[in-house]
């Protein structure tokens, strides 16, 4: 029998709600993302997890740090963008931006410069790698003209380049300091120029490196403060232990009872847990005046200036504290010069 026309029916009953999804399947989600997770974390974070940076492919991987937390910040935005239709992927998107916020974390303060010291004396620093000998000895010598620094700290500068470099800066009043190694080979060896107006300073060769030797002056015009060049074995694969025990031979200095200045090619960058630990005391002069991720290193020109990490470094204790830095580049090598103008206390 059909209503009449115009009237309505009684309203039919509501629908009951589906039922909530099994417990479980809550659990295997979260536990997806939690597994999510630290697939991320690995390749962003590995000096977190358990110090997998200390290890082939990681110890490679981890100086790219800021660009993979490039590729962190799309994965998540492309999470969120899901997320406006699925609201189940919430637990990725917590996960990915969890690992974010403690990679940005990390890199954040190379990138905030601290107050320029005051007071003290200035001792101006550059290191630079001549690449097996192969930068440009002219240009250098004019950058160090130009720059005038106190000591400058060069890697893979035997005798070879030395004899290149010396008849250009011992006019402007620097002499040099080269480790022993082969006579026709650059690779192996570290140089000291030092300017005359230091004095006779003193020059010890340390031998503790696993394949470089470093060169340490002190006293005369540096007083009580001890300048180091020093080169680190590159952590390609093979060579990882020998990287671990070079770098963690800057204990020696950071942690010592006199002031000390280390300036070279370490192979590392401060995402390295390794370098982090054994500069503990130092301070990494990129850092302090908030250049700390400008490029170093690179294949090429383009690459050096872009995406390179920065493994050169001058660092120092006691107070010494970085009142500027800056990168220059020199043709033939595939690193880029560092300077730095410090200020010791007192």
């Amino acid at each position: 029998m059909t209503a009449p026309p115009g009237r309505l029916d009684a309203a039919a009953p509501t629908p009951p709600p589906p039922p909530p999804p099994p417990r479980h399947k809550h659990v295997l989600r979260y536990a997806a993302a939690v597994v999510f997770t630290l697939a991320v974390a690995v390749f962003a974070l590995p000096d977190l997890l358990f110090q997998l940076d200390r290890r082939s492919p990681f110890v490679q991987l981890v100086p790219f740090r800021p660009w993979i937390l490039v590729g962190v910040t799309a994965l998540l935005v492309l999470l969120l963008v899901v997320m406006v239709f699925e609201r189940r992927v919430l637990p990725f998107v917590a996960g990915v931006l969890a690992v974010l916020l403690v990679g940005g974390a990390m890199i954040l303060p190379r990138v905030v410069a601290d107050p320029v010291p005051t007071g003290g004396t200035s001792l101006t620093v550059l290191a630079f790698n001549t690449y097996e000998g192969r930068g440009d000895a002219h240009q250098l010598a004019a950058l160090i003209e130009q720059q005038r620094p106190d000591v400058v700290a060069l890697s893979e500068a035997g005798e070879p380049f030395s004899n290149q470099l010396r008849p250009l800066v011992e006019p402007l009043g620097y002499h040099l300091h080269t480790s022993p190694g082969s006579r026709r080979r650059d690779v192996n060896a570290v140089t000291a120029v030092v300017a005359d107006h230091l004095g006779d300073v003193q020059v010890r060769i340390g031998t503790e490196t696993t394949t470089f030797p470093y060169v340490e002056l002190s006293g005369a015009g540096l007083g009580n403060t001890r300048v180091t060049a020093f080169h680190s074995v590159a952590p390609v694969p093979g060579s990882v232990p020998d990287w671990r025990t070079d770098l963690g031979l800057l204990r020696q200095w950071c942690t010592g009872p006199t002031p000390a200045i280390v300036a070279g090619d370490f192979n590392a960058t401060l995402d390295h847990s390794v370098l982090r630990d054994a500069i503990s005391g130092c301070g990494d002069a990129g850092a302090q005046r908030g250049q700390g991720l400008i490029p170093t290193w690179g294949p090429t020109p383009r690459l050096r200036a872009l995406i390179g990490p920065q493994i050169d470094h001058v660092i120092a204790n006691h107070g010494i504290t970085a009142e500027s830095f800056g990168v220059h580049d020199i043709d033939g090598s595939d690193h880029r010069a560092v300077i730095t103008r410090l200020r010791l206390p007192g």
